[in-house]
């Protein structure tokens, strides 16, 4: 395993290295970067001013710039350096873990993900745990009811869950309960109240759960159908083994059964996933639901620095999300081996 484990971190590298570079690749030719939105505004006849290095500043006209004020203004966004070095710097910087500064905020990468990552894990980890433990005790109902009037009720809820967008979900809940047309049972957006701080600590948990309501529903309401839909799969393939035919010929109770051995194997393929989805849910941002529920997650900082061309946002940000994924996958591909001792990397089992 150690020798599997090093080949696939000596991958990881290329691998990492590639969507950097291909990314990087596009920027190049995205029009309206930051040095155009600059020149934009100083020749515009605005109060922009761009500060540079040498303690100098630009203040433009709408006569345009100099040629000489041009190179400043580049030296001042990194612009000044040919692709290659400053992608090769990028990198150098990513390796120690500097994942720069915003063109437009004047905080650090670093800073902006630290302070956008509660809301987002608000949303990722809430979804996650509900999914799973929403989704397998339905799924089992479901395998073992197979063909019953629940199995087919159950089938239609969770599959027009699923076929209703999140965003679209969500607007529905605000008409009804957030004080659109109907009841104000919740609030309208935002993680807390304004005067959460005065709070006890009962009540700030309370009021944190209450904001949170909506904005869960509407992001793990169409989960549900994907991971109810494989359990119950799973549980029915089980299920109709031998051995399950076996023991009930054997006089095991189909308690036992279920419990002791069709439990035990059906579980891998979704245990195989636990890592991922639980590492994945400290990153997951979804504009829509932050846009619409007025949260400032990792969601809306990755489409707005898109938006703003704000590239060490873009750029720092993939690296942590990519980085997260690639070690994420190796974590699911391990616990094959955690949880199924038949399974060997070597392919002698």
């Amino acid at each position: 395993m150690f020798a599997y484990i090093l080949k696939r971190l000596l991958l990881l590298i290329p691998t990492l290295l590639g969507i950097l570079a291909l990314t990087f690749a596009i920027i190049q030719f995205v029009p309206g970067g930051p040095v155009e939105q600059m020149v934009q505004q100083l020749t515009q006849g605005t109060q922009a001013t761009a500060e540079v290095s040498g303690g100098g500043s630009l203040r433009g006209n709408q006569h345009g710039l100099s040629p000489e004020e041009m190179d400043k203004l580049k030296a001042l966004y990194g612009f000044d350096q040919p692709p290659l070095t400053r992608f090769v710097d990028m990198v150098g910087n990513f390796l120690r873990f500097d994942l720069g500064e915003s063109f437009f905020q004047p905080k650090t990468v670093t800073e902006l993900v630290i302070e956008k990552l509660p809301v987002s894990m608000s949303l990722g980890l809430w979804t996650f745990f509900l999914t799973y433990l929403v989704c397998i005790p339905l799924g089992i109902s479901k395998a073992v009811r197979d063909g019953s009037r629940f199995d087919a009720i159950s089938s239609v809820f969770i599959l027009i869950g699923y076929a209703i967008p999140g965003f679209v979900l969500g607007v529905l809940l605000l008409i009804l309960f957030g004080g659109g047309s109907f009841w104000q049972w919740f609030p309208l957006g935002g993680m807390v109240s304004d005067d959460w701080d005065s709070f006890s600590t009962f009540q700030k948990i309370m009021d944190y759960l209450w904001h949170m309501v909506l904005p869960i529903t509407a992001s793990v309401v169409g989960n549900f159908a994907v991971m109810t839909l494989l359990t119950k799969n799973v549980f029915l393939e089980e299920i109709r083994r031998q051995y399950v035919y076996t023991a009930r010929a054997k006089g095991l109770s189909e308690r036992r059964i279920m419990f002791k051995h069709v439990f035990r194997n059906a579980m891998i393929p979704l245990i195989t996933g636990f890592p991922a989805a639980f590492l994945g849910a400290f990153f997951t941002g979804s504009l829509l639901i932050e846009t619409l529920f007025s949260l400032d997650g990792l969601g809306l900082l990755s489409y707005e620095a898109v938006m703003k061309r704000d590239y060490p946002v873009v750029m720092g940000t993939l690296y942590v999300f990519t980085l997260m994924g690639l070690l994420a996958k190796l974590l699911s591909d391990l616990s094959y081996v955690l949880v199924d001792p038949r399974i060997h990397f070597d392919g002698e089992r």
